[in-house]
């Protein structure tokens, strides 16, 4: 199973790239993994929030194929301990998932396009977190299930 990640406008801060290229690297040994960053949509200053999301939307569905998994990380989404987390991606490999894709949205969420054509969400917190953090959270979330599944020693329980 390939994994990649959406993510819409790219990180300011050096230290979050940095700390989630380790994961990346990390995760290497386990799957195939990618970081798929859409441009921040241009004048958005001059946009409405919803024609915003609708311009993101349009950007997030051109990123994913039909045959792809996807998984909206939404805070109204089903939460997992990370035991939990790790056996939703058994699951997925399981079930010969063969690109399963999480996306992260802007500042203000998802398109009603987004929601109609992904059904599943999950959540990383109930808390709001900045765009740049929730990358490395979901990275290094995801690093950590495999390390779970593999009964190797990063996680602690």
């Amino acid at each position: 199973m390939n994994i990649k990640l959406i993510v819409v406008g790219k990180s300011e801060s050096e230290h979050l790239r940095s700390w989630v290229e380790v994961y990346v690297k990390r995760l290497s040994h386990y799957t195939g993994f990618e970081i798929v960053t859409l441009p921040d949509v241009k004048n958005a200053k001059n946009l409405s929030t919803a024609e915003l999301k609708e311009r993101e939307g349009e950007m997030i569905l051109r990123q994913v194929e039909k045959a792809d998994k996807v998984v909206l990380l939404d805070e109204k989404g089903r939460e997992f301990t990370s035991m939990e987390f790790s056996k939703y991606l058994e699951k997925q490999m399981n079930a010969s998932v063969r690109t399963l894709a999480f996306v992260v949205g802007g500042a203000f969420g998802f398109s009603p396009k987004v929601y109609e054509r992904i059904g599943e969400r999950i959540a990383i917190s109930k808390m709001t977190f900045s765009h740049q953090m929730i990358r490395l959270l979901v990275v290094e979330q995801i690093y950590r299930a495999f390390t779970i599944l593999k009964g190797e020693p990063y996680h602690n329980e």
